[in-house]
């Protein structure tokens, strides 16, 4: 057994013992839909949890991925509650609409979750790389601001001017996008707000996707307690926490990698009773999940 199950393991169980539940580390750079049969496996044999801790470190991914990765947490649980020490954002932070609680440390990274397309040429044409659905919000503000428009006539000349320079079935796109993380976000945080507050649901969800100026915006755990999300603090899970989450970020991601050519591990899955890690190459398209004990 290597000497990386043992240290995570024993910190897994203090945080347990500290928590009163069962602990799931889940660590992934970006969240995509094939992590689900893995975490599906690893849930089957934690078995329904009474309370069920998560323990998250991720950089964003796909808002479908974070969806039912939320919903098949939730299904093993009596009660799901997410511990972020840092990284938890993008999709990563609509996937904590879930929780009822989220323990968040004084390091912890939260984003908003508003869409991007990005550019198929990457843009190298000159456009932007990617596109928020804010950029396309936007535009009718910035028109009166920033050029003195008044609001008929920036309201006006908005679509035409954007149809000259964005394929108008791309703005649907972002429309679509945009709405979907809406039902998402409210689908999500109905599974404990009950339904008499489905205005501060819409409240929550329409926050985070609007109401700030860049998509890296790094939200700390009191803007999202002041948007209404149960944030709370606890010092003695925090600091285990943030132990294992620096015993994460050493396992995925580039400092995981041992050189430029070298295979990398993107994503780890571990409870008290093992884990594993999928590791990347460049010489093979399909990821290899291996058992961190052979890792």
């Amino acid at each position: 057994m290597s000497s990386e199950a043992p240290v995570l393991s024993a910190a897994i169980r203090e945080l347990e013992a500290k928590g009163q539940g069962r602990v799931l580390v889940f660590g992934a750079i970006s969240l995509d839909i094939d992590l689900l049969p893995p975490l599906y496996e690893i849930l089957r044999g934690i078995g329904p949890a009474e309370r069920l801790d998560v323990l998250i470190f991720s950089r964003g991914g796909s808002v479908n991925a974070a969806r039912r990765i939320a919903l098949l947490l939730h299904e093993f649980s009596g009660r799901l509650r997410f511990i972020v020490p840092h990284y938890c954002e993008s999709a990563a932070t609509l996937m904590v609409l879930a929780a009822p609680q989220i323990i968040a440390g004084p390091l912890a990274i939260f984003s908003p979750t508003d869409p991007h397309l990005t550019s198929a040429d990457g843009g190298r044409d000159g456009s932007p790389s990617a596109l928020s659905s804010q950029d396309i919000r936007l535009f009718r503000e910035m028109s009166q601001d920033w050029f003195g428009m008044d609001e008929p006539q920036a309201q006006a000349r908005a679509l035409p001017l954007l149809c000259e320079s964005i394929f108008p079935t791309t703005l649907t796109s972002l429309y679509r996008c945009t709405r979907e993380v809406q039902s998402i976000s409210n689908e999500l945080l109905a599974l404990h707000m009950p339904d008499d507050a489905a205005a501060r649901r819409a409240k929550i969800a329409d926050t985070l996707l609007f109401d700030f100026h860049s998509h890296t915006y790094a939200l700390t755990r009191d803007d999202l307690a002041r948007i209404g999300l149960p944030v709370v603090r606890d010092a003695d899970i925090q600091s285990v926490a943030w132990d294992i989450a620096c015993e994460i970020r050493a396992r995925i991601g580039a400092e995981s990698r041992k050189s430029l050519e070298g295979d990398w591990y993107d994503a780890l899955l571990m409870t008290r009773d093992g884990g594993m890690r999928r590791c990347r190459s460049r010489e093979s398209i399909a990821s290899v999940w291996q058992a961190l004990e052979s890792c």
